[in-house]
């Protein structure tokens, strides 16, 4: 009897179960299959494809952009770079128009300055110092070729006014050496050209100290003033009378002495000396010994 009972039990709390799965199936295929819940799950998909796609799309976008600005940043900096190559190429020319300018000017003064010359005379360029002489010796660009002679004066132009450079010791076919009046060794017959009083003037040696003009009779002192311009005698046929030297700085001289002497400050500012004049001082043509003396005028 107990075992009957115990199987009906067992078959209900089956059949409850059975039951309970079939309607919790049931109730489940009613949900899925209503429109509600296709739209539902249709509008979840496309709202995460949307957003996929929209986040690509602005990942893309930002490539874009990026690639873009940095290409735009070479241009701009590959143009940046020409305009300034150009710029500098301005800057350039128009430093060579103004140097040429003054070129030009300072050619024309030269040109101005040999027409006036009452002497055959070489135009010249000054090149350089002699190797072997560094202090002293200057180099010309003109030679034997265009006539230039071992003892030659040389003078030149500067600021508006004309004085002695030197005398030519060396030519060579194309370059000539010139001693200058600073040199130790060189020694010019010379006069006040106020008071006429004669003097030999001697360099220092050194392009920045002064002349030395001595044997200077000792009652010039009080015919002599600072300033007082020097020029060459002519005596001892060497260089011609007039030529400007220097001008007087200082003047010395002792009681016991028998004579005084000065000092001088040459014309030439040896520093910015450019063209010079070789001059042949045997001949009072004025008119140049060369015709091509590269002095151009433009």
């Amino acid at each position: 009897m107990d075992k009957g009972r115990g199987a009906a039990g067992k078959r209900f709390s089956s059949t409850v179960y059975v039951f309970s799965a079939l309607t919790v199936i049931s109730f489940s295929l009613l949900f899925f299959s209503t429109s509600g819940f296709a739209q539902q799950l249709k509008n979840i998909g496309l709202s995460v494809f949307s957003g996929f796609r929209g986040g690509i799309h602005e990942l893309s976008s930002l490539v874009s952009r990026t690639v873009l600005s940095i290409s735009e940043l070479s241009a701009l900096r590959q143009e940046h770079t020409e305009l300034l190559n150009r710029m500098t190429r301005y800057e350039q020319l128009e430093r060579s128009f103004a140097e040429i300018g003054q070129e030009n000017i300072r050619l024309r003064e030269q040109l101005g300055f040999s027409q006036t010359l009452r002497y055959r005379h070489i135009p010249a360029e000054f090149i350089g110092r002699d190797p072997n002489n560094l202090y002293s010796a200057l180099v010309i660009n003109k030679g034997l070729h265009t006539g230039v002679k071992v003892g030659m004066p040389v003078i030149a132009w500067q600021d508006g006014t004309q004085a002695l450079v030197g005398r030519v010791i060396h030519t060579g076919l194309f370059e000539s050496l010139i001693m200058p009046v600073y040199d130790n060794n060189s020694f010019i017959s010379s006069r006040l050209a106020v008071s006429r009083y004669e003097g030999i003037v001697e360099g220092s040696g050194n392009p920045n100290q002064p002349l030395i003009m001595r044997y200077i009779q000792k009652n010039a002192k009080d015919e002599i003033k600072t300033g007082d311009m020097v020029v060459s005698s002519g005596i001892g046929g060497v260089f011609p009378a007039g030529i400007n030297i220097g001008g007087i700085k200082n003047v010395f001289y002792e009681e016991y002495e028998i004579s005084m002497f000065v000092e001088l400050e040459t014309i030439i500012d040896f520093s910015r000396l450019e063209y010079v004049f070789i001059i042949d001082a045997e001949t009072g043509e004025n008119n140049s010994l060369n015709q091509g003396t590269g002095l151009v005028i433009q």
